[in-house]
């Protein structure tokens, strides 16, 4: 591996590959150092990475778990946005055609949400999401999106991405968002959760299924289906 390239870890399908996840750490809002396999915004989406390829391998899924080159956002570089396209571009020359979903958290669920414009995703689960006010949405058009927020985050801001939702609902094919109580920005309190969305919303995208476990998610409406609490 280059250098110059981000790092990406792979847990293969097994059989013939029939979708792919590609999952996205979060980071700072300033900050060019290298990002290290033990840096805690990369170690928490490992877990997140292992549950989903227990869930789907048997059925084609294969997890990419991207490690950004630099820590930072890094306005207007916008460094961690480029990794994830660089990503992207891996996964179609590896598997063209195929349908990819990304999951992010915090700064990486910014990044999922700004990149969902390319043509093979089919949609985005947004946790803990760092959605700064005038964030755009035009990227998630034709989308399906999950916002999941802890109730009592003090990193990322609930009202913030409960305000993304609300506009993106006006592009995306459907948006969805959960209010988790009493948790935080590490997903550590109630990990179960935050990975039993993620994985039910993942599958049930990649196999058309509208009537599973997120089926009430889908099914409420107005105000209901932004603030669907846990």
């Amino acid at each position: 591996m280059s250098e110059a390239e981000p790092a990406v870890s792979v847990r293969r399908a097994r059989g013939r590959t029939r979708a792919v996840v590609l999952v996205l750490h979060g980071g700072a809002e300033h900050g060019t150092g290298p990002v290290q396999p033990w840096k805690p915004a990369y170690l928490r989406m490992v877990p997140i990475a292992r549950a989903l390829h227990r869930a789907g391998r048997k059925d084609g899924l294969e997890v990419r778990l991207l490690r950004n080159r630099r820590y930072g956002w890094n306005a207007p570089a916008e460094d961690p946005v480029d990794d994830a396209r660089w990503a992207l571009e891996r996964i179609r020359a590896d598997h063209p055609g195929l349908p990819v979903v990304l999951v992010g958290h915090s700064m990486g669920a910014r990044v999922a949400l700004r990149v969902a414009d390319d043509p093979a995703v089919r949609g985005v689960c947004a946790l803990a999401p760092w959605t700064p006010r005038g964030e755009p949405v035009e990227a998630v058009a034709g989308r399906s999106v999950l916002v999941v927020h802890g109730t009592r985050d003090r990193m990322t801001s609930p009202a913030e991405s409960h305000a993304f939702a609300e506009r993106a609902a006006g592009v995306a094919a459907r948006v969805a968002r959960f209010e988790i109580a009493g948790e935080g920005h590490a997903m550590l309190r109630r990990a179960r959760v935050w990975t039993r969305l993620t994985v039910a919303f993942t599958l049930e995208l990649l196999a058309g299924d509208d009537g599973g476990a997120l089926r009430g998610a889908w099914a409420a409406t107005g105000p209901q289906r932004l603030r669907i609490p846990v």
